[in-house]
């Protein structure tokens, strides 16, 4: 069975939408080498169709000399949830649409391969609810913005289990959640 490993940056108000805020704070290695460790076991990368929209004109044409990440990106297969997209693959190469969401559909791709999963918040919400994230790793950054789209809307009720705290070098904490135990 494979794993789906989500990572968000987040204000301390959790706000994900856009993170523009994060620029203020850099990308310093430790930041970079921590979210290496979530890309480097993946073998598919899952998203919704608005962060598929924001990432294929931003990471499609960058290289590994402008990003190292870049490979990562471009080379690793996209599963674009989306009951709107149909060719994902004319949008951004290494993709494909999944249609609307479908919780079997996911367990299915998740059974035999490691999942990475950015941004996408409405999907995650559904993961999450649906049991399919194993870890979900916010980057909490030291701001708050008053408003924005939160990863948990009001009114939503999740528990999770704590499973790892990391202090990065630019004053962003790197929580990662498990399942509820």
């Amino acid at each position: 069975m494979g794993v789906i490993r989500v990572h968000e940056f987040t204000t301390v108000d959790g706000v994900v939408d856009a993170p523009m805020w994060t620029v203020d704070y850099g990308f310093p290695d430790d930041l970079a080498a921590s979210i290496g460790s979530l890309t480097a076991p993946a073998e598919g990368i899952l998203l919704g169709r608005t962060t598929f929209e924001m990432f294929a004109p931003a990471w499609s044409t960058r290289t590994v000399e402008e990003d190292p990440g870049a490979p990562f990106f471009n080379d690793t297969t996209k599963y674009v949830v989306s009951s709107t997209l149909s060719d994902a693959e004319g949008v951004w190469r290494n993709s494909t649409s999944l249609g609307g969401y479908d919780a079997d559909r996911i367990r299915e791709l998740k059974a035999d391969r490691d999942l990475y999963v950015s941004g996408s918040a409405t999907l995650v919400r559904a993961l999450v609810a649906d049991g399919l994230v194993d870890e979900l790793h916010l980057y909490v950054y030291p701001v708050a913005v008053g408003e924005g789209i939160h990863l948990f809307p009001e009114g939503t009720k999740q528990k999770l289990s704590l499973v790892g705290v990391e202090a990065l070098s630019n004053g962003v904490a790197h929580l990662t959640y498990g399942p509820a135990a």
